[in-house]
């Protein structure tokens, strides 16, 4: 079980750092246009908001380690049995790296 528990870690928090990575460069690549004179700086202040906005909308907070085993008990069988196979393709991706 702590694989799985620590699979799930590394999945959210790879998520996450590709957000965040993602919000990074966005900045970058606005300030860049607004440098060059593409964009005003009121246009990139906009953008950049939207930007910030979407992104928070596409992250949810990552849930606990408990609220994950409470979960899985009330899981179908189906539903257990595509996670399974999921974790099976993540240990399998994980063993070839």
């Amino acid at each position: 079980m702590t694989t799985l528990t620590e699979d799930l870690k590394k999945l959210i928090l790879a998520g996450i750092g590709a957000a965040a990575v993602t919000a990074e460069k966005s900045k970058e690549m606005i300030d860049q246009l607004v440098e060059k004179g593409e964009l005003t700086v009121e246009q990139g202040k906009v953008l950049n908001e939207e930007l910030k906005h979407t992104i928070k909308e596409k992250l949810t907070p990552a849930p606990d380690t408990e609220t994950i085993l409470q979960n899985l008990d009330t899981m179908s069988v189906e539903d257990l049995a595509k996670l399974k196979e999921k974790i099976e393709q993540l240990q399998k991706a994980d063993n070839e790296e």
